[in-house]
Order: C-alpha cells, then structure tokens, then sequence
C-alpha cells in the first residue's frame, strides 16, 4: 500500500485534471491523518469527495486548487 500511495504523489503533478485519487492520497498531499481529511473537508479547506461507483474519490484538479491556496499561490 505504501509503494502505491509513494507512486500515486510522485506522479500526482502528471495525472491529468479529469484523474481522481483515493483518501490515502490526500492524506499524503496534506500530510494528515484520515480524521483531519474528514474535519477539513467539512471546514472547506480540502473539497468535498465525489462517490463514484460505491468509492470515495477526489478530483486531482480540485486537489490542486486546495494545494495551491494553502501555498499562497
């Protein structure tokens, strides 16, 4: 799971704006814990996940964006 979740962040700025990524992906991209993924999704701060196909997923595009305000960019 390690190396998937390595793989998925280092080819994070390559996957295209239409991609989705599983929780363990925003975890690392924010570097916190599930539970901060969950209270920042409900504080607006990390978007809001999209259910697709019974799985929960963010959009890499929306990701984005988030990772950029923080950074001030």
């Amino acid at each position: 799971m390690m190396t998937q979740k390595y793989n998925q962040i280092s080819s994070f700025d390559d996957m295209p704006l239409t991609a989705y990524v599983r929780q363990p992906t925003v975890e690392a991209l924010f570097a916190c814990s599930s539970a901060t993924v969950w209270r920042w999704v409900q504080k607006g701060f990390i978007p809001s996940p999209h259910k697709i196909g019974g799985a929960t997923l963010w959009n890499v595009s929306e990701l984005r964006d988030a990772l950029n305000a923080v950074r001030g960019v």
